[in-house]
């Protein structure tokens, strides 16, 4: 009877200690990231354990992942909530849309204290030369190239609305990832590209911010949202989020993304260091952490990686097969198989992710399906090809040897598509490899993630972090087929 309390006494503290875990996603720019890991160290020094999801694309994939349950909060703006999230809904006041978001199971905080609007910019030398200080002003230089994020081509508040409102009608519009859209202003590859208000680059790199004379673009107050459920059940770290509310105005805003932005200084240790100095926040054990050493990162980017990669081709390996067979015995139908299966490599593959979301949510499972639904064709295909190969009078041997059909398929047939099955397989597995990078949109890891945060920061040396050991990953799936090829075909099928 004593041990069964003390046991039932353990199974508490247990359970006590295990209390659910903080998870706040960010945006892939750089302050999101930062007010994202804001928010993750003030929950861990009121002893929440935490996730920062760090990058997980735009607006639409945070906002369903918190309705979804797989974040527990975000941070957003007030503008992108009414023009982009409630378009169309009369929210003329905060009070208004923290009423729409409650009815979502959603709660907003109070401002956090900056208004990161929208806004367009230009070199300062052009624009003076061509005398333009307004929006209104680009009307008479339609030949201007004009370059915005692709967010910004998208949104509702974005360029369409902003073209119609100014009677803008330019000759040539490029949407391009908004870091990217700096260096291509710089060159002069484009002329004028959107802006947040608060951005480090509209001082370092002497921009002019265009004047709104229309009044377009509405106050994008920053705020954080969060699960109604999640802030009902640990109200202590709720609580202490609220110091967040009116912390920041727009000058720190601008310091602190120039410190993580221009400066390649971490986000957790900009976050960590404007904590203990504004708001005398200590460290939790958590965030005193260091950053893991590039070994560290790396095996764990690997790992990652590999998972990506392995489960999808093994499922891909389960279903193909059987389908490539399928194929080869009934030629008509395998035509089908084979168009289904093309029709799928031909969607985009950022697209497909952004679609399999709804389904299965963030992480690594829509990151997974999408790579085993492009491994299907080149397996499915040279599966086909090599049983179609085999020669008529070896079949027609195998059948004189009463041997039944399915005996000849795994003793005969198989093992002499086997190099082609294999080719099929390799190319399926680099295909992999390389698309697997872009399974950090949603949150999936993998070498993309230091490749999205080097083009972010335009950090070289990050972004060489992911790309050369997918490179080199590759290259070395590419040898392993090879060895394997040599391993399992007959000699006198390999043709060397």
């Amino acid at each position: 009877m004593r041990r069964a309390a003390l046991l039932l006494l353990a199974l508490l503290a247990c359970s006590h200690a295990q209390a659910p875990t903080f998870r706040v996603g960010s945006k892939k720019f750089t302050e999101s990231v930062l007010l994202g890991e804001l928010a993750a160290q003030v929950a861990a020094s009121a002893g929440a354990r935490v996730e920062h999801r760090r990058e997980l694309g735009g607006t639409r994939v945070l906002w369903e992942a918190l309705l979804r349950g797989e974040l527990d909060a975000y941070p957003e703006y007030t503008g992108t909530l009414r023009q982009e999230l409630f378009a169309g809904q009369q929210l003329p006041d905060d009070a208004a849309l923290a009423g729409a978001l409650g009815k979502v199971g959603v709660r907003m905080s109070r401002p956090l204290g900056f208004n990161n609007t929208y806004a367009l910019g230009m070199r300062e030398s052009e624009a003076e030369r061509l005398g333009i200080r307004r929006i209104s002003d680009l009307r008479r230089h339609p030949a201007l190239a004009l370059g915005f994020s692709n967010e910004f081509m998208g949104r509702a508040d974005g360029w369409r609305a902003l073209a119609q409102r100014y009677g803008l009608s330019p000759a040539r519009v490029t949407g391009l990832d908004h870091d990217l859209a700096y260096r291509a202003l710089v060159s002069n590859a484009i002329q004028v590209t959107d802006l947040y208000s608060t951005d480090p680059e509209v001082k370092s790199l002497s921009l002019r911010v265009l004047e709104d004379d229309l009044h377009h673009f509405p106050a994008y107050d920053a705020v954080l949202l969060t699960r109604e459920a999640w802030a009902h059940g640990a109200p202590e770290v709720a609580h202490a989020l609220a110091r967040l509310e009116g912390a920041l105005d727009a000058p720190t805003m601008v310091a602190l993304n120039a410190r993580a932005q221009l400066e390649h200084v971490p986000e957790a240790q900009v976050a960590r260091d404007f904590l203990q100095q504004r708001l005398g926040l200590a460290p939790s054990a958590a965030a005193r952490s260091t950053e893991p050493r590039l070994v560290a990162r790396l095996l764990q980017r690997t790992r990652e990686h590999l998972t990506l990669v392995g489960v999808s081709l093994l499922a891909a390996l389960l279903v193909s097969l059987p389908l490539g067979v399928l194929a080869a015995r009934r030629p008509r139908l395998g035509q089908a198989v084979l168009a289904g299966t093309g029709l799928l490599q031909t969607v985009p593959s950022l697209a497909l992710l952004v679609l399999l979301i709804p389904l299965l949510g963030i992480g690594a499972r829509p990151a997974i399906a999408a790579l085993f639904l492009y491994s299907l064709l080149p397996i499915v295909r040279s599966t086909a090809a090599g049983l179609a190969s085999i020669p008529a009078d070896v079949r027609e041997s195998a059948e004189a040897l009463g041997l039944p059909p399915r005996t000849q398929l795994w003793r005969v047939e198989l093992p002499l598509a086997s190099r082609s099955v294999l080719a099929g397989v390799k190319t399926a597995a680099i295909i992999n490899v390389g698309t697997a990078t872009l399974g950090a949109l949603v949150g999936a890891g993998g070498y993309g993630q230091p490749i999205l945060s080097g083009i972010r920061l335009a950090n070289t040396a990050l972004l060489l972090e992911g790309a050369v050991p997918a490179a080199l990953l590759a290259l070395s799936v590419h040898a392993l087929f090879e060895g394997a090829e040599r391993l399992l075909v007959p000699r006198g099928l390999r043709g060397d």
